[in-house]
C-alpha cells in the first residue's frame, strides 16, 4: 500500500514503508502472534495533561510527608532551653514549638495520623491513575500486555517507594536535624492548628495509645532527667566545635563536681598553715606574722587544737595605719566559723558567705584542727589555682625523651587540661600526687611505678613522705612491672 495523498503531515509515510494495515509480531499466550495496525497516521508518544497533573499530585503528596515529618522531628528535637531563649527575645512561634514540646501526645499522633494517610493516598492514587498510562506506554513500545501492566506497577510502585524514602522521610529528617530551633519555630503554628482539627481522632488514638501503655511497666522516676554523663557529652560537643573554650570547660566541670568534693579535698591542710602563738611575746608574734605569706592566721594558745579564731592581716595593716602603736594581735582575733570536713563544697561555700573573714576552720570528728579553708580555695575548684607572683607555680615541663616533669601539687584538673588526660569524674584526690596515691593505695618508694589507663606515673623525688615530682608519660608496655 503506496502512502496516501495530500500534503506531507503525515511524518510516518516515507518510500518503502509498509502502511496499515500491516501485521506486527508479538508474544501472545500460544505463541508469537500476529497483531494488525489499523490506525493512520501512527499514534504520538506524548504525556496526556491529565498524567502531567497526576503525576504532580503524587510529587505533591510525597513533599508534604516530608514536611510532616521534619516538623515531628524538629519539635521533637528542639532544645527547650533554646526556645525559651528565643521566646525571651520575641521570635514568633517560639511558644507555640514550647507548647507542642510540652504537650507532645496530640502533636504527635497528628503528624502520624497525617504521614500515614499521605503514605497510604499517594500509594493507592499512584497506583491507580500512573500504572495504567504507563502500561500504554511500553505496550506502544511492543511489550504483551499480560506483562506491561505488571511492569508499569513495579515501576511505580518503586519510583514512589524511593521518592517518599528519600524525599518523604530522609532529607527532610536530616534538615530537621541540622536546624531544629529555627524550623521547629516555623512549622510550629500550622501544627497546632492542624492538631486542633485532627482533635477528634486524635483523641480516639490517644485513648487507645494509653490503654496499651498501661499494660507496660511504668518508668522508674528519675529515669528521664538529664544524667550528669549527658551534660558532660554536651560540653565537650561544645568544646570540639569551638563553641566553649578549654578553660570554660575546665570551669563547668569543676563546678559540677563541687557538690561531689568535701572541704578535706579543697582546703589549705593543716601542715601548711601559719598559726599564731598568744601566748608567746609579743615580739614572737611579730615575728611569725612578717614571715607568714597567708592573709588569714589561725590564732591559738598553746597549740592549734586550742584555736580561738582568726586574725587578719588586713586588719592589723588597717589598725598600723590608723596609728594604734604598739600591735596586740590578741585584739584582732575574730571568731572563726567551724566546719567538719565531711561538709560538701557548694554547703561550705554558703557558709563562707555570711561570714566577715570568708574563712573557717576545718575540723575532723574529734574537733581536731585539719586545715583552713577559704572562698578563694573554692573559687580554685572551679576555675583551677591562684598563684601569687612570688611563689613557685607548680606545673608541668616537658622532656626532651617527650615525657612530663609533673609538681606533686599541681592540680590534676590542671594536669588534665595540660597533658589531655582523661580523668574520672568521681575521684578522692585533687593534685597529681593524691592521684599516684590513690591508684597505689600505699607511700610510695623513689621510682615507683603507677599507671591508670594509657598513662605512666614514675616517682622521681621525695619531700620526706610527700610526692614531690613525677614523670609522667604515655605507657608503651601495659604488661610490664
Amino acid at each position: 500500500m503506496a502512502c496516501p495523498p495530500g500534503p506531507p503531515s503525515w511524518p510516518d509515510c516515507a518510500p518503502g514503508r509498509r502502511l496499515p494495515p500491516y501485521p506486527v509480531w508479538a508474544r501472545g499466550r500460544h505463541g508469537l502472534e500476529a497483531r494488525f495496525i489499523l490506525e493512520w497516521p501512527l499514534p504520538r508518544r506524548r504525556v496526556d495533561s491529565h498524567v502531567l497533573f497526576d503525576i504532580l499530585v503524587v510529587l505533591g503528596l510525597v513533599l508534604l510527608n516530608g514536611v510532616l515529618a521534619m516538623s515531628e522531628l524538629a519539635v521533637v528535637s528542639s532544645r527547650k532551653a533554646r526556645l525559651q531563649a528565643m521566646q525571651q527575645q520575641g521570635v514568633s512561634g517560639a511558644r507555640t514549638a514550647l507548647e507542642l514540646q510540652e504537650k507532645p501526645g496530640r502533636f504527635l499522633s497528628t503528624v502520624q495520623i497525617g504521614i500515614t494517610l499521605v503514605g497510604v493516598f499517594a500509594g493507592a492514587f499512584s497506583g491507580a491513575v500512573l500504572a495504567e498510562p504507563l502500561a500504554q506506554f511500553f505496550m506502544a513500545e511492543g511489550i504483551a500486555a499480560e506483562y506491561a501492566n505488571d511492569i508499569a506497577l513495579v515501576v511505580v510502585v518503586a519510583t514512589i517507594t524511593y521518592l517518599s524514602l528519600i524525599v518523604g522521610e530522609l532529607v527532610p529528617k536530616q534538615v530537621a536535624l541540622r536546624y531544629p530551633e529555627r524550623l521547629a519555630v516555623l512549622v510550629a503554628p500550622p501544627m497546632l492548628m492542624l492538631s486542633r482539627f485532627a482533635a477528634p481522632l486524635v483523641w480516639v488514638l490517644d485513648r487507645s495509645s494509653a490503654l496499651f501503655l498501661s499494660l507496660l511497666p511504668r518508668r522508674r522516676e528519675g529515669e528521664g532527667r538529664i544524667t550528669d554523663e549527658e551534660i558532660h557529652a554536651l560540653v565537650e560537643e561544645a568544646a570540639s566545635s569551638g563553641v566553649v573554650r578549654p578553660e570554660e570547660q575546665t570551669m563547668i566541670a569543676g563546678v559540677m563536681r563541687l557538690g561531689d568534693r568535701s572541704v578535706r579535698a579543697l582546703m589549705t591542710p593543716r601542715n601548711q598553715l601559719d598559726w599564731l602563738d598568744l601566748d608567746e611575746p609579743l615580739e614572737a608574734q611579730h615575728a611569725t606574722l612578717r614571715a607568714s605569706s597567708h592573709t588569714k592566721l589561725v590564732a591559738g594558745r598553746g597549740d592549734v587544737d586550742h584555736f580561738v579564731g582568726l586574725v587578719s592581716a588586713k586588719r592589723l595593716i588597717d589598725a598600723l595605719l590608723d596609728g594604734a602603736g604598739q600591735i596586740e594581735p590578741a585584739k584582732y582575733v575574730v571568731e572563726a566559723l567551724v566546719v567538719p570536713d565531711s561538709l560538701d563544697a557548694v554547703d561550705a561555700m554558703r557558709e563562707l558567705r555570711d561570714t566577715p573573714l570568708h574563712a573557717a576552720i576545718v575540723v575532723d570528728e574529734f574537733g581536731s584542727l585539719q586545715g583552713l579553708i577559704t572562698v578563694t580555695d573554692v573559687l580554685s575548684a572551679i576555675a583551677g589555682e591562684f598563684h601569687r607572683g612570688d611563689e613557685p607555680r607548680p606545673g608541668v615541663t616537658r622532656q626532651d625523651d617527650g615525657s612530663w616533669l609533673v609538681d606533686g601539687k599541681l592540680s590534676v584538673d590542671e594536669m588534665g587540661v595540660m597533658l589531655g588526660m582523661r580523668l574520672p569524674e568521681e575521684r578522692d584526690y585533687e593534685t597529681a600526687a593524691g592521684l599516684v596515691l590513690s591508684v597505689l593505695g600505699h607511700l610510695p618508694r623513689l621510682g615507683e611505678i603507677a599507671r591508670m589507663g594509657d598513662w605512666r606515673f614514675e616517682v622521681m623525688a621525695l619531700d620526706g613522705r610527700r610526692i614531690d615530682k613525677l614523670r609522667v608519660c604515655l605507657d608503651d608496655s601495659p604488661d610490664e612491672e
